[in-house]
């Protein structure tokens, strides 16, 4: 059977897992260097919190670090977190039932302990956390490194876009990503994926960028879109 559109754009898209390299920092630089200090073995601080709204890039970061990852708004109780882990990042820890605080809570002096470290993430800093998480381990997420992120604003989007795009070798007018940023996911990471997945799909149709092209990429993403 003949694949759909939808089915052979899906197939063009890359799988580019997060990196410290791939993150879009925008205004971010301050908070990036600190992480990648954060991670050097010389290192002796055993936790680092990053907070902000979503769609900032928290969960990109997390994941890129090479921690054991737990995403606490799909797994509250902390049930699938290995033991014996000396290296752990927890998502969206405001989403913590009783038994992941606790949890947390025993990771933590573990991991202080040990050498180990913890790299958590939440949409408001610590100290905001009081009606949300147990007080014992709010203080001690709040007693390490805290930095904030911020979502790149558009222009930071168009501009990173424009530099990928660059190096791809890839001709878009301000028309057409502006027609991007208006119209696919704003998350830096999706548009990312999307413009390489573009790019990809001009190629192997032979197909110019034109303003068509990407009305139909964009309506093939979204088909059958819950």
């Amino acid at each position: 059977m003949r694949q759909t559109n939808r089915q052979l754009l899906l197939n063009l898209i890359p799988d580019s897992p997060p990196t410290l390299e791939n993150f879009a920092a925008g205004g971010n630089a301050d908070a990036l260097t600190a992480l990648a200090a954060w991670l050097s073995a010389e290192n002796r601080e055993p936790c680092l919190f990053l907070w902000g709204e979503a769609g900032a890039g928290k969960t990109h970061l997390l994941r890129a670090c090479g921690a054991a990852y737990v995403d606490a708004a799909v797994t509250p109780a902390l049930d699938t977190l290995p033991a014996d882990a000396t290296f752990i990042a927890i998502d969206n820890v405001e989403a913590l039932d009783g038994d992941g605080q606790i949890a947390l809570f025993n990771h933590f002096n573990r991991l202080r302990a040990t050498g180990g470290r913890l790299l958590a993430s939440a949409e408001a800093p610590p100290l905001q956390l009081s009606a949300m998480l147990r007080e014992d381990l709010r203080t001690r997420l709040g007693s390490g490194l805290i930095f904030r992120l911020r979502p790149l604003s558009d222009a930071e989007k168009i501009a990173t876009l424009t530099a990928q795009a660059e190096q791809r070798g890839m001709r878009l007018s301000p028309e057409a990503l502006d027609y991007v940023l208006a119209r696919a996911p704003r998350d830096m990471r999706s548009l990312a994926a999307f413009l390489a997945a573009l790019d990809r799909y001009s190629l192997e149709h032979k197909r110019p960028l034109t303003l068509p092209l990407l009305r139909e990429v964009l309506q093939a993403s979204q088909e059958d879109r819950p």
